[in-house]
This record gives structure tokens, sequence and C-alpha cells, in this order.
């Protein structure tokens, strides 16, 4: 065969694959429905894992890589747990008849929750000073709207929550109202204001990027302010999905969130930080690979595509920020103590912690 026909082979396979593709998903939507329809979760990790080893095995007996077989496989997984997901959560229909407000929709986070909204049967409605989004209804004033909706959903910068919770709370609306803010301590007082109007309110911290598809492996933070009936009805949102769902107070979310973002931010921040002004042009360094530098480049460069003042928001407005900024502070110290003064054992102690560290968690995943 020459080149071409070679070539015209590879393509005609190509699309059979894809076909093939097509076919899986098709099969995945039948399985949910199977799924739906005698109460089974969505995921199985035993028929997960079986699936995988019968892909290396046959790869194996093929002369095929078998880790090219497993990422396949898990790629293809991914894809069919996502189809059916989507497909149960639009079977519970939890939304149908019901109305939703979303105030700052048309930010990346709001337009993520007016869709998953939209899929569970909810007539969306958007409030957003920067205008409509497409494919949804629009409230051009929502201060002078009834406030009638069976939700409403605070979408909406940090800085800007805090005093809409408070025009809220003059308002006294009927349906169940929650903020997606990445801090809570900020908004007490706009939560305490609702609490005390009688509203039922709560909050959420989704934890997750609006590029989000599968919410398998994913958290979801719910916040306790004392109304029981609204903690149930938001986390009942996400009820068909494979989220975990996590409930605590106010305070204990913003002490771990200066670890969970604060920490990660600032860690990735004062990577490129450094590289940035290291001297080292960027053309001279992407000549150059490792695996570690590798992962945390693509890590970083994701922080440096986001919004500094959403990230702003979160290093500043978080009271208890500052403990895990001193944290790293002291451990970057620590780390040029050791290496500059040529201290093998020291430097052995922070890596064995760190080791160790690694194992309790490990240990605590597993239970």
């Amino acid at each position: 065969m020459t080149l071409d026909e070679l070539r015209a082979a590879l393509t005609d396979l190509d699309g059979q694959l894809v076909e093939l593709v097509a076919r899986r998903q098709a099969l995945s939507e039948q399985v949910a429905s199977v799924k739906r329809a005698s109460g089974r979760p969505t995921r199985d990790f035993g028929r997960e894992r079986d699936v995988i080893l019968h892909a290396r095995h046959a790869a194996g007996r093929l002369g095929v890589s078998a880790d090219l077989a497993e990422s396949l496989l898990r790629q293809l997984i991914q894809s069919s747990l996502t189809t059916q997901e989507h497909a149960r959560v639009a079977a519970q229909a939890y939304g149908t008849g019901k109305r939703a407000l979303i105030i700052g929709g048309r930010g990346k986070m709001g337009a993520w929750f007016a869709e998953f909204l939209a899929s569970q049967g909810f007539r969306v409605q958007i409030a957003d000073p920067a205008g409509p989004l497409q494919g949804f209804e629009s409230v051009a004033d929502w201060q002078s709207d009834a406030l009638d909706q069976d939700l409403i959903v605070l979408a909406t910068p940090l800085s800007a929550t805090a005093q809409l919770l408070k025009v809220l709370a003059g308002r006294a609306p009927k349906g169940l109202i929650f903020d997606l803010g990445s801090l809570k301590t900020p908004l007490r007082a706009g939560f305490a204001a609702l609490v005390e109007a009688g509203c039922r309110v709560t909050s959420l911290h989704p934890m997750f990027g609006p590029d989000t598809v599968l919410l398998s492996g994913r958290h979801v933070i719910f916040i306790d302010l004392g109304n029981a009936a609204a903690l149930a009805d938001a986390q009942e949102l996400f009820a068909p999905t494979m989220a975990e769902r996590v409930v605590m107070g106010l305070d204990e979310h913003d002490r771990l969130i200066a670890f969970v973002l604060g920490l990660s931010h600032a860690l990735n921040i004062a990577f490129f930080t450094a590289l940035a002004e290291s001297g080292e042009a960027a053309p001279r360094l992407a000549r150059m690979s490792s695996t570690t530098f590798d992962a945390q480049l693509a890590v970083a460069s994701r922080v440096a595509s986001e919004s500094p003042e959403l990230y702003f928001e979160i290093q500043s407005l978080n009271q208890y920020g500052a403990e895990s900024l001193r944290a790293l502070q002291t451990a970057v110290e620590r780390i040029a103590l050791a290496v500059q003064g040529r201290d093998l054992p020291q430097f052995q102690a922070i890596m064995d912690r760190g080791r160790a560290y690694f194992d309790v968690r490990a240990a605590a995943l597993a239970q």
C-alpha cells in the first residue's frame, strides 16, 4: 500500500472508532434508564475495575500498550458516567413547575448553575447588569421584581453579595435563598439579616469550576445556617448527581478554605511569579521539561488565567487566611535554611513529615 492508501485506511478506521464510541454512548443511556428503574446507583466501582482489567488483558493479548488501553477505557467510562448522570438529573425533574432566579447569572458559575437548574426542569430567569444570558429569560431589574420564585441564587462577586443579602432580607422572599461564594464569614451579617427576616436561607460552595461536566468525585459544601428545611432543599438539588455533599459551619468552612484554596492559590501565584522574575526567558524554559515541573506548570498556568479580583477576594477577605500564608512563608524559609546550611538531616525531616502527612490523608480517604 502507498502512503496515501495507508492514511486513507487510518482515516476510515478512525471513523469506525467514533461510530463505536457513539454506539457505546447509546448503550450508556440505556444502562442509565435500567439503573434508575431498579434504584441502583450511577457509579459501580467494581464494574469499572472489571472493565479496565479486561481491557488491559485484551491489550496484552493483542500487543497493544496496556496503559494506552486503560487510559482509553477511563475516558470512555467518564463519558458514560457523564451521560448517565445527566440522564438521572433530567429524569428526576426536581424543578418541574418551579421558577429560579439567578442574580449574576452571566458569570461563569452563574451560567453553569443556570444550565444545571434548567436540566432539572426549572424555569430559570437571569438578572445581571451585563445583560441577558442566551437561552434564558432575563429580568431587567430584580429589585423591582415580585421575587416570588421558588429559588433565588446569588452568583455575584463576594464584595457585592454581602449587601445584596441584606437587600433580599428587606424584601423577605418566600423561596429558598443561597449564594455560591468561595468565602462565608464576610457574608455573616447578610445571612443573619435573612435569618432574622424569617427567610429560608442556606449557603453553597461548589468545589469545582464552570467547565465541570461530571460531578463524580466533586464536592459541594453546604453551610448550615440553622434552617434545616432550607439545607435539605438545597442538598436535594444535587441528590441525583454523584457529587459528595458536605455540611459544615460557616467558620469551619473558611478555616479549611484558607488552606484548600488560599494556600494552593498562593503557592501557584508564587511559582509563576518566581518564574516570571527569575530572569530566565520563557522560550528558554519552554525547551526544558520534567515530570514535576510540567505538572506544576500546568496548574500554575490555569491559576494565572483566572480572575485576579476573585483570587484577591479569596486571599484578602478570609479572616482565617493569614494563617495559611504564614504557614507557606515558614515552610519556604525552613527549606531555604536547610538547603543553604547544607543540613541534610533537616531536609530529610521535612520530606519525612510530608510523607507521614500524606499517609494519614490516604488512610482517612480509605475509610
